[in-house]
Order: C-alpha cells, then structure tokens, then sequence
C-alpha cells in the first residue's frame, strides 16, 4: 500500500497544503518517512489524516468560483468504530463549506471496506449543501462497500452505485470530470462511456 501516492497530475492546478482556504493549508510532508498504517500495512506520506486512525484523504482539486471539490480517499471507512463520518464532516468539508465549496466528488476506488453506523452526519452534509443546490458523489466504490453504504441508507443522501463506476478519470482535467459527474448526477448523462470525456 505504501506505493499507491494520491493522484498527483493535476498538481499544476491545485496543490491543498498551498491553498490558504484548504483545511490543510501547510501541511509539509515527507518523501522517505512512513508513519501513518492501514491494517498494519503503512500508506504513502502524502496522504493527509483527519482523526480516522484507518481512513485518509487528499484533496486534488478545488474550485472555488464554480463551488466543486475532488477528493481521494484510501483506506477503511468505518463509522461503527471510529466514526470517520463525522471527522470528515467536522473537520474537512464543514471547513471547505465555510469556503463556498458545495459539491463533492469522493474517489472511493481505495477505501477498502465501508462499516455503516447511522446516517446522520450524511443527511446534515446533504441538507448544507443541498441549500445551496449542491450534491455529493462517490465514483468507483467496490462492490461491497457499495453493499454496506445501501445497507446504511446512504443513497439518501450521496449519489454512488453502478452508473457512478468503472469511470476513468485519470487522463482528463478536472473541470471537466466534474461536468461529467455533475451531468450525471442530474441525470443529464445516465451513463459515462468511455471516449465521452476529452482532454480539452
């Protein structure tokens, strides 16, 4: 695990710890020193923490004029436990809200596994942001921890599932992956294929 890096080809565009209205506005890190661990296994360094002691973020990318941020996430997800909802909630997007961000796309291609408690810190994060006709998405969920977010009553509130995977976003710039799940979320685009989106 502690070669998988946060995605890091839109670094030009945005970098968190150099963004003063990041909640991980300077940060420093190390390229050679491991510390934090999943499942005993250590991740790479430039995965920032946020009070999980198994769950991690980065966040790739933030726009502020248009109100979207994308965030990658690694490791397990567990609110039963360590209630990771609600560091996330109190400590990453109630600050990124503060700054006018109200849509969310959460890269969950890494998060392992996903232990559900109750929905409330979701259903506060869908009533904030939906005031501000705002959403929230999770792509590329594997197929049980999609289960157990169903089994939580998650799709309330986060939009995720089989029309939200298997999407490639890597090669394409932000902007325009966030149209392409915006579109989708508003059922504008009921599927994304491969070939939809262009590097322009």
């Amino acid at each position: 695990m502690h070669d998988i890096e946060p995605f890091y080809r839109w670094r030009d565009k945005y970098i968190a710890d150099q963004d003063e209205r990041s909640p991980f506005y300077g940060r420093t890190y190390s390229e050679f020193m491991f510390t934090n661990k999943v499942y005993n296994y250590y991740i790479h360094p430039q995965w920032d923490e946020f009070g999980s002691p198994t769950l991690y973020l980065k966040i790739i990318y933030a726009d502020y004029d248009e109100g979207f941020a994308i965030i990658e996430l690694i490791g397990e997800w567990n609110d039963c436990l360590t209630n990771d909802i609600m560091y996330l909630k109190r400590d990453v997007v109630d600050v990124m809200e503060g700054e006018g961000i109200n849509k969310f796309i959460l890269v969950c291609e890494n998060v392992l596994n996903f232990h559900g408690s109750d929905d409330c810190y979701y259903e506060e994060w869908y009533e904030d942001v939906a005031d501000e006709h705002g959403w929230i998405c999770f792509i590329n969920t594997l197929d049980h921890v999609r289960e157990e977010m169903r089994d939580t009553q998650l799709q309330q509130y986060v939009n995720f599932g089989e029309q939200f995977n298997d999407i490639n976003w890597r090669p394409h710039k932000p902007k325009l992956f966030f149209k392409v799940i915006e579109a989708m979320v508003h059922g504008e685009l009921k599927r994304y294929l491969p070939g939809e989106m262009e590097n322009s």
